[in-house]
């Protein structure tokens, strides 16, 4: 038996399966534990979402991120559009395809800014072309919207560019836009959902995305249906093999040496053999 698993051909698949099976089990588990962080998006997500509107001072602070736990919230401001630092944000969907978004500052009776994403627009003729957007409304208006954090490299996959047309920019890195504006500016930035009074036309709203746990549970249990069949697969080749070579010693098959002796004789050699000893 040992003789026959520790054969060349079986010794490479012990240690084939001693490395996908755990492999496998681990894949399985960090798939469980990306649904686990997703579903806690999501919970986040629809929680934050039916909680009551607050002002955006409750929120956010000058010179501080939006907390993630707070991201979705529903805030209200109020204060004017300040149009001439409005900045285009490159590269975002909308009901047309690939458009912009319209970025304005919100700025407050205190002075302190909020920055405003009023939603997307279309694009031009060509990438280089820059769209005018909707006038924003002039006077005092009081707006509704979702709370995000500040857009970075890691948490959306964007980078800035520094060969972009001016007043545009790929993503909405808060701390280096508030350095070019004449006022303080809170932390994050808020998707306009509502606004009084409403202009016409006006940006299209930014549809909001619902965040999915996706198919990582799904995929853990794959994962592990994986390294049972892998297991199950070396148990079936063992009893396979040892079953093959019981069945050899039995048929004694090459391996198995035959008692040695002489050849038997046929009865005619014999008794020729014995006559010829008589004769003469």
């Amino acid at each position: 038996m040992l003789k026959v698993l520790l054969s060349q051909r079986m010794l490479a698949f012990h240690a084939l399966v001693l490395v996908i099976v755990p492999s496998f089990v681990w894949l399985g588990f960090w798939q469980l534990d990306r649904w686990e962080l997703r579903s806690a998006s999501v919970n986040l997500q629809q929680d934050n979402l039916a909680a009551e509107p607050v002002p955006v001072s409750e929120l956010a602070a000058v010179g501080e991120d939006v907390a993630p736990g707070d991201r979705w919230r529903t805030v209200e401001a109020s204060g004017t559009w300040d149009t001439a630092h409005e900045i285009l944000l490159r590269n975002r969907d909308g009901s047309g395809g690939v458009g912009y978004h319209v970025l304005t500052p919100l700025v407050g009776e205190d002075g302190t800014a909020v920055l405003v994403n009023r939603g997307w627009i279309q694009r031009g003729e060509t990438a280089l072309d820059a769209p005018e957007p909707p006038e924003a409304p002039g006077g005092t208006v009081d707006v509704t919207g979702r709370l995000h954090f500040s857009e970075t490299e890691e948490n959306s996959g964007l980078r800035n560019r520094d060969d972009l047309p001016e007043g545009q920019l790929m993503m909405v890195d808060v701390d280096m836009i508030a350095d070019e504006l004449p006022y303080p500016v809170y932390g994050g930035f808020v998707e306009l959902t509502r606004q009084d009074p409403a202009p016409d036309p006006a940006p299209e709203p930014v549809e909001l995305r619902e965040v999915d746990s996706g198919m990582s549970a799904s995929y853990a249990v794959q994962w592990w249906v994986f390294a049972v069949v892998a297991v199950a697969g070396w148990i079936f080749l063992v009893r396979r093999e040892l079953r093959e070579a019981r069945e050899a010693r039995e048929d004694g098959r090459p391996g198995e040496a035959a008692p040695a002796g002489p050849p038997e004789q046929e009865p005619s050699e014999a008794a020729a053999g014995t006559g010829g000893g008589t004769d003469r």
